[in-house]
């Protein structure tokens, strides 16, 4: 042990035989190989990088679902537009040809969405209304359906892969349906059943605007959206 109260030369002498003393302990201590550390009277604390944030996911990102999806074309996407009617602010119309659903809002406005439509041979026309209303509804396909494609599951949970996709509104007392789709790529298609598809989110949007018993158009599939005097109807 060192006493310092000793002579500044001998104090000097001392702390020198420490370092000495200290850079041998180090030398033992490291691997074979190593390079030599700097003394220093200080603990050497190694620096730990801290773990980088992680976007938390999208719960409506699943596949095509939403997120993921496709875009659609400016003309398919959801938006008001000017659209003169006789028909009462909340009726829904769907513009077979075109492949545009309008929901009326009144003052020669509505809002208009862009859908999926039937095949070939599959489009029908006529007045229903809105009997019924699912949110992520179970798919049963009719027997009519089974019988071109026996293939079909029987039944299928209502979830984000079923092609019912996030909302349906049933109409009267037909198989048909205005419901989402879990492929927003066949909007502005025809390719379905006879059922009308729109995005998830379009659907969504919709289903919170429609109640039971609103009034739905459907136009043939070889008729404009105007009456014989040019107006809409």
């Amino acid at each position: 042990m060192f006493e310092f109260n000793q002579s500044p030369a001998s104090r000097h002498v001392a702390f020198a035989a420490f370092a000495m003393l200290a850079a041998g302990a180090v030398a033992l201590c490291a691997p074979a190989g190593a390079a030599p550390l700097p003394f220093s009277p200080f603990m050497i604390v190694p620096q730990v990088a801290a773990p980088s944030a992680q976007a938390v996911p999208d719960e409506s990102e699943n596949n095509e679902h939403a997120g993921s999806a496709p875009e659609l074309p400016a003309q398919l996407k959801r938006q008001i537009v000017s659209y003169p009617t006789r028909e009462a602010r909340g009726t829904v119309i769907i513009d077979t040809p075109h492949t545009y659903l309008y929901y009326v809002l009144g003052g020669g406005q509505a809002i208009r969405y862009g859908i999926g439509i039937g095949r070939e041979g599959f489009t029908w026309s006529g007045v229903q209304s809105v009997t019924r209303k699912a949110e992520w509804p179970d798919w049963i396909p009719p027997r009519e359906m089974i019988a071109r494609q026996p293939y079909l599951p029987r039944y299928m949970a209502g979830g984000p892969g079923n092609p019912l996709g996030a909302r349906a509104m049933y109409l009267g007392d037909t198989v048909y349906r205005i419901h989402g789709t879990s492929q927003p790529s066949t909007i502005g298609t025809r390719v379905s059943s006879g059922c009308i598809r729109l995005t998830n989110q379009d659907v969504t949007d919709l289903y919170s605007r429609v109640t039971i018993g609103t009034k739905v158009i459907v136009l043939p599939a070889n008729r404009q959206a105007l009456n014989p005097d040019g107006k809409r109807i």
